[in-house]
């Protein structure tokens, strides 16, 4: 498929919705995000012409592209003409097994569904969806537009055509893309999660204070942000979440979300995007 045939539809205005709408139209491909809340969709916009101001900026985008066109809606049913599909809402598998049989049971059989998901497994919510064989996962990391490379998911069920044309899109965005098996937290957050669960319970324990561990990771293993600047990134209500998924999938205690980060998140600290979090911005 070429790049001008792609029609995508997001679901769910919120960081990561928003950021891969930015990605899409600055490739040049149209995009109708869907959110219920008419006033979400408002800011969405707004955000979407900061950031596609940034990503120029930043030489994230091509140049010689236009970008797609930007359109808005309420209502699933405004999704049903897209040749892919992918859902951003918040990561608690009953609101996107939810999200996910409404819009499947809209789209023309063929078309992929794709839920972006950092832990909960593809297998599981492809029980709520129409047709499995159409349905898979990606794990886009924040900001989509500044990293190259995305994790796709491959549920038991998910066919090969599926996982092609979703191949089509992402290339079509300039993404490079690797497919992993399906487990909890699949390989990056499976990994990352817990370290950046370790990382606050040091903070919380005092051993050293936010800006201390994250220049040791930065100075001494060469990490690029350090794990408390990326936990701000990611929000730190969306990690709260997805470690309460790998607990609760895998048993392991590593996983359970510390103290410290559920006190933050119930203050309303969820890092950049609340402005404050273990930093403040």
């Amino acid at each position: 498929m070429e790049q001008d045939e792609h029609t995508l539809v997001v679901l769910g205005a919120g960081v990561m919705g928003v950021g891969i709408t930015t990605l899409a139209v600055g490739f040049g491909l149209p995009v109708t995000l869907i959110d219920v809340d008419e006033q979400i969709l408002d800011r969405a916009r707004r955000k979407i012409r900061q950031e596609l101001k940034l990503a120029t900026l930043m030489g994230a985008l091509p140049e010689d592209t236009e970008p797609g066109e930007l359109r808005t809606a309420t209502s699933a049913g405004s999704g049903a003409d897209a040749s892919a599909v992918i859902e951003a809402v918040t990561e608690t598998a009953e609101v996107k097994a939810a999200v996910l049989a409404e819009i499947s049971a809209l789209v023309k059989p063929g078309t992929p569904v794709v839920s972006n998901t950092s832990s909960i497994p593809i297998d599981e919510l492809a029980d709520a969806v129409a047709r499995p064989e159409d349905f898979l996962g990606t794990h886009f990391m924040n900001p989509p537009y500044l990293i190259p490379m995305v994790e796709v998911i491959r549920g038991r069920r998910t066919g090969d055509a599926a996982q092609a044309a979703l191949g089509s899109v992402l290339t079509a965005l300039g993404r490079r893309w690797l497919v992993v098996a399906d487990h909890p937290g699949f390989v990056t957050s499976r990994v990352l999660h817990p370290m950046l669960n370790d990382a606050i319970r040091v903070v919380r324990e005092k051993t050293a204070p936010p800006e201390t561990v994250d220049a040791l990771f930065e100075g001494c293993l060469g990490h690029r942000t350090g794990p408390l600047r990326t936990a701000d990134l990611i929000g730190l209500d969306n990690l709260a979440d997805s470690l309460r998924v790998l607990h609760a999938r895998t048993g392991d205690e590593g996983c359970r979300p510390d103290q410290l980060l559920l006190d933050k998140v119930q203050a309303g600290h969820l890092g950049r995007k609340s402005g404050r979090g273990f930093y403040d911005y």
